[in-house]
């Protein structure tokens, strides 16, 4: 075999603390390595015709390039290595950056271990084997999990180029979010008025299936061949025949049912319809408070439906789809801000949360559009914005910023201003945060043109005094505590992940983070990407972000899905794991650890239980190979013996600087 290792400098940041050309000079005593050099930038195209023509001049089988993380770089020389003429994984990539140079100063040290870490890569390259990718067809389908405005501008996105699209709500209405607010940041513009028609759109765009109050119940299969398994909850409805007239709500004896869209500020009927603008506009019976499917009287919504909508016997239904790739947008949750008790939150009426003040200035909220204490009705004149509320506090679990909560309280305040014009808006705030393009300005027209008052620092209790709620906190800034009498008290509550999200993660098989959000192939590479092949991200399901950037992130993962299916044909990643009938005991170890539930159980010839690997399902992790008592099973590209190779490499003292 005839190896090539090229080390790069990658500018000072490897050259810096390693001394490349010792490490390319102690390389060429390494077996089998017929060439070895070192250059500026490996991955630059210069440095990538160096490996073509070196390949060619010097009758390489195989390259070693020692430089950055192969996170960035690997695919790229894999083609590098292709366009030269040898397979793909004849080559291996050694980490000297990350793993070396960012890590210590001392340069001796440091070309010691670059050196070792070469002649790993040396070693495994001298046991790799050519692998072969497979081509398999793919389902153009798409199936995008969540109606929020991020669900709905990917499934747009997908539909207008043609894909067929499932769009799956948890909800009876799309809308998400968005749809419960008022106006948006900085334009001060009519949310509703926004997404209105982009529901509408979805309602009637030819490629698009909605599946509105549904749940998905599994997934299987692989990238462009996936199959979901979709849960369609009883509405006791028949959708086909409902008009959303709405007749049914106004009969409807039972007017203590929670308004959940509305945030709980108000009741309303067993059988209702969220909002005006709803998309499906179709009611729904809660089954918890009907009477009629409690006690089995009444029946008042049967009676009066012109369109004989009404079942009470209907049940969940089971409907299967087809996809070729998924894309998530399940959206946010809003953080409990009954975890701080000092703020009164549960025990005091007028301390609300910053959606509910959103749905009070709705006009078709509960209270028509008019700002008003909970306690009593009365036009507060004196209100108070708290922020932070489940963000920045490592006390209670959310150490990160929510990204927009700055922005949204600034809004309410200047509504507040517009709604009630003698009132007076307080901002208790740590740090204003205003990074988006107009976004600086809005706050500074709060403060200049409506007169709200910013107040640095946190507050530490909230009490009743004299039919008011008195705030108390530490003004920074002054240096001193301060007291603040409100009649209304808004808490500006942190984002956390969606409810359910750690659920349809292990459904999905895909990977979240230690707060529940999911997470991205790569934070900057594959921001859109998941670890599992065929399924994108899309919204704040993967981190907090405010609209823009939810929509962006939207036509982000429409536009890979796309590029997948551009392909016509995909291929499968040959590094995946393969099953030693002969060695395998069939204990099912492996299936069981499986993340991606890739392998399955099978008989051989003789009738005995065996294990075997669905390649267009296996991620190429290793679980089952390391699983494996019998070491029945090897990972192609990762073997034993390549593993083993590396580490016997570092127990060989005889290439100059590795003897120190």
């Amino acid at each position: 075999m005839r190896i090539g290792v090229f080390i790069c400098h990658c500018g000072s940041n490897i050259a810096g603390t390693v001394d490349c050309e010792a490490v390319a000079e102690a390389a060429r005593s390494m077996p089998d390595v017929a060439f070895a050099t070192d250059s500026m930038y490996t991955c630059s195209e210069p440095g990538q015709e160096a490996i073509i023509k070196a390949v060619t001049e010097h009758r390489l089988d195989g390259i070693v390039v020692a430089s950055c993380t192969p996170r960035m770089h690997e695919r790229t020389f894999r083609r590098t290595v292709e366009r030269a003429g040898l397979n793909p994984y004849m080559f291996e990539m050694a980490n000297i950056r990350e793993h070396v140079s960012w890590i210590g100063r001392d340069k001796k040290a440091n070309t010691t271990k670059a050196v070792d870490l070469t002649h790993m890569a040396v070693e495994k390259l001298r046991h790799n084997r050519p692998l072969q990718s497979k081509s398999f067809a793919a389902t153009r389908r798409v199936l995008v999990i969540g109606g929020g405005v991020a669900g709905i501008q990917a499934a747009l996105d997908c539909a207008d180029a043609g894909l067929e699209v499932v769009l799956v709500e948890r909800n009876s209405t799309i809308g998400g979010k968005m749809a419960q607010l008022d106006k948006t940041f900085p334009t001060v513009d009519c949310s509703s008025c926004v997404l209105g028609p982009r529901m509408v759109d979805v309602a009637q765009h030819p490629n698009i299936t909605l599946y509105a109050y549904s749940d998905i119940q599994a997934v299987s299969g692989f990238v462009g061949n996936f199959e979901a398994t979709i849960r369609k909850k009883a509405s006791y409805v028949d959708w086909d025949k409902c008009t959303g007239c709405g007749e049914c709500m106004e009969k409807c004896p039972v007017k203590d049912a929670p308004d959940e869209f509305n945030e709980h500020l108000a009741t309303t009927r067993a059988i209702n319809i969220p909002f005006p603008q709803a998309i499906p506009k179709k009611a729904v019976i809660d089954a918890s408070r009907c009477k009629r499917l409690i006690t089995g009287k009444c029946g008042v919504c049967a009676k009066i439906c012109p369109s004989d909508a009404i079942d009470y016997e209907q049940q969940d239904t089971i409907i299967t789809e087809k996809v070729g790739a998924i894309i998530i947008a399940t959206g946010y949750g809003l953080f409990d801000h009954k975890v701080y008790g000092q703020y009164g939150a549960g025990r005091f009426p007028d301390v609300i949360t910053s959606i509910q003040y959103e749905r009070m200035l709705s006009a078709s909220g509960p209270t028509g559009g008019h700002v008003q204490r909970p306690s009593d009705g009365k036009e507060p004149k004196n209100v108070v914005f708290i922020q932070c509320v489940g963000s920045r506090d490592k006390s209670v679990g959310r150490p990160y910023c929510s990204g927009f909560c700055c922005m949204y309280t600034a809004k309410q305040a200047i509504l507040t201003k517009d709604h009630i014009p003698d009132s007076q808006s307080y901002v208790f705030y740590m740090d204003i945060r205003s990074p988006g393009k107009g976004y600086d300005e809005f706050i500074r027209r709060a403060v200049e043109e409506y007169g709200v008052r910013y107040v640095r620092g946190r507050v530490s209790r909230i009490f009743p005094q004299n039919g008011h709620l008195v705030v108390r906190g530490a003004d920074t800034l002054m240096g001193a505590q301060v007291q603040v009498e409100a009649d209304l008290v808004v808490l500006a509550v942190g984002v956390e992940s969606a409810p359910g999200a750690k659920e349809l993660a292990e459904t999905l098989r895909v990977s979240t983070d230690t707060y529940g959000f999911f997470l991205e192939g790569h934070p900057k590479l594959k921001p859109v990407e998941t670890n599992t092949a065929g399924v994108y991200l899309a919204g704040a399901c993967q981190g907090p972000k405010d609209i823009p950037a939810s929509v962006s992130q939207a036509s982000a993962a429409a536009a890979k899905v796309l590029g997948l299916f551009a392909k016509g044909e995909l291929t499968s990643d040959p590094q995946v794991a393969t099953v030693d009938q002969r060695r395998c005991v069939g204990c099912m170890k492996c299936a069981k650890t499986c993340p991606f539930g890739a392998v399955k159980e099978v008989e051989d010839r003789a009738g005995d239980p065996k294990a075997e690997v669905v390649e267009t399902v296996c991620q190429g992790c290793g679980i089952c190979s390391a699983t494996c008592p019998q070491g029945a099973i090897q990972l192609n590209h990762f073997t034993d013996d390549q593993i083993l190779a590396e580490v016997n490499a570092l127990c060989q003292p005889n290439l100059g600087l590795n003897s120190e």
